[in-house]
């Protein structure tokens, strides 16, 4: 049994933790954590009304939040998914999913992937990465965002 892809998340985890630790030099700060207030929290939904797709500038900061986690960026190939008209929040998760290589082989391919965003204006001006992982692990990404009642896979 390889030792690689328990090694790969063991950094992921540490590298995530480091990040935690380093919040104060961030420009975004976390608003990864579903609320714990109500009991139906896992399964609210990321805002309340309609969604809309995201502009060329929008995306243009994900990929950048993105493309830091993949081997050759360039040749990324990014699933976009809706985004809401009005947020709940100026600091919404933002969940979709990306064809590209991974440093590590086995993520390789298609990848999801959360970051947290920073809204201003209504716009998205900020972005950076919470998770990104493909091939089994994929799910967990997954299952992190459906926590904020996204769904990296339901690209337009």
């Amino acid at each position: 049994m390889s030792t690689i892809p328990s090694k790969a998340i063991a950094a992921l985890a540490a590298s995530l933790a480091l990040a935690a630790c380093a919040g104060s030099t961030s420009t975004v700060t976390s608003d990864l954590t579903p609320s714990a207030t109500t009991p139906d929290a896992a399964a609210a939904p990321a805002s309340s009304g309609a969604e809309r797709d995201l502009t060329a500038d929008e995306k243009k900061v994900i990929m950048h939040a993105v493309s830091l986690s993949l081997s050759n960026p360039g040749s990324a190939k990014f699933h976009w998914t809706k985004f809401p008209v009005s947020p709940d929040s100026n600091q919404p998760a933002y969940c979709a999913s990306v064809d590209g290589q991974s440093p590590h082989a086995a993520y390789s391919g298609h990848q999801a992937f959360i970051v947290d965003t920073q809204v201003t204006g209504g716009h998205i001006t900020a972005a950076a990465l919470g998770l990104v992982a493909g091939g089994k692990d994929a799910s967990i990404v997954a299952k992190t965002c459906a926590t904020h009642g996204l769904d990296p896979n339901k690209t337009t």
